[in-house]
């Protein structure tokens, strides 16, 4: 896959079938936009792209917004390629971007650089500046410049629309497995091993500490994951701990995971942490040794949830 990071394309990549949107966590929604895109792409022998912005508008918007995103970007890419797009266009949304009108989008960017013979968007698709471009507006201009536009319904799962807003919902409450459905996928957390307070080798358990970021933080407390460690392609089975400590007095919140059968430093290595189900709400502790009673018991609800399949 070509990635650009602006709108200089070369011209052979021009008159393309062009998906448009943020597709954070690409989800069962966004799958089906691709698919649908990628079919008539290879009718017409034409390549299959995606124009998608960072950061997402929201989080531009919005400088207080921090846990929000499903996907890293780096994620995002690599989820794209697997879904077997041919380039993607990955345009820096910053403060000169953001004034740009509907009208102009539609004319200096989409038709003049970019020049695609098919556009993809979804039914709720909104663009320029104050969000005053729609799929009436792309509908409009679509003779006038040269491209056919295919408005894609919103998937729905249970009767219902799948969104990144909803699968942010289901994490938040701990409803991973609702989350991990409409994602197609088990949602995972990556990042670097960092030094923590090693309070975890106190209480007998030598854990990961890894910062969470930019990632959307789901409910505090304790879930069953599976590791891959580095890029090696063996997992190992876990359990991690999301929240800030309250035993301990913490603040800040960071994921925190023991992986089975590993003895290991791990420091500075990087984790990949697959969420399968959620446990248990974080909780206070009126001293250690309570909650090493419960850590014990985490461990062996932790092994139970495990059964539950890895879909990557």
């Amino acid at each position: 896959m070509k990635i650009f990071n602006n709108t200089k394309i070369p011209k052979n990549f021009e008159g393309s079938a062009l998906a448009i949107g943020n597709f954070d966590g690409v989800h069962v929604g966004h799958k089906k936009v691709f698919q649908q895109t990628k079919q008539i792409a290879k009718k017409n022998k034409i390549k299959f792209g995606v124009l998608t912005f960072t950061p997402l508008p929201v989080m531009f918007f919005n400088k207080k917004i921090k846990n929000y995103r499903l996907t890293s970007e780096d994620q995002k890419l690599k989820l794209f390629k697997k879904s077997k797009v041919d380039f993607t266009i990955n345009i820096k949304f910053n403060k000169k971007f953001s004034v740009i009108s509907a009208e102009d989008f539609i004319k200096k960017i989409i038709y003049k650089k970019l020049n695609p013979k098919l556009l993809a968007v979804s039914n709720n698709f909104k663009f320029g500046k104050n969000r005053k471009g729609d799929v009436n507006l792309l509908k409009k201009f679509s003779n006038k410049y040269d491209y056919r536009l295919l408005n894609i319904k919103p998937f729905k799962h249970s009767k219902k629309v799948v969104s990144s807003t909803k699968i942010r919902k289901y994490l938040k409450r701990g409803h991973v497995n609702l989350a991990n459905k409409l994602l197609s996928r088990t949602w995972y957390i990556e990042g670097q091993v960092k030094k923590g307070k090693k309070i975890g080798r106190k209480l007998g358990y030598r854990t990961c500490n890894i910062n969470v970021k930019n990632y959307i933080l789901p409910r505090p407390g304790i879930y069953a994951v599976k590791v891959l460690i580095g890029n090696k392609k063996y997992i190992c089975g876990g359990v991690a701990y999301l929240g800030a400590s309250p035993t301990f007095g913490g603040k800040k919140t960071f994921l925190e995971t023991y992986i089975f059968g590993i003895r290991k430093n791990l420091y500075k290595k990087k984790l990949r942490v697959y969420f399968l189900k959620f446990l248990r709400p974080d909780q206070k502790f009126k001293n250690p040794a309570l909650l090493i009673r419960q850590m014990n018991k985490d461990v062996i609800s932790a092994k139970k949830g495990l059964k539950t399949r890895l879909a990557l």
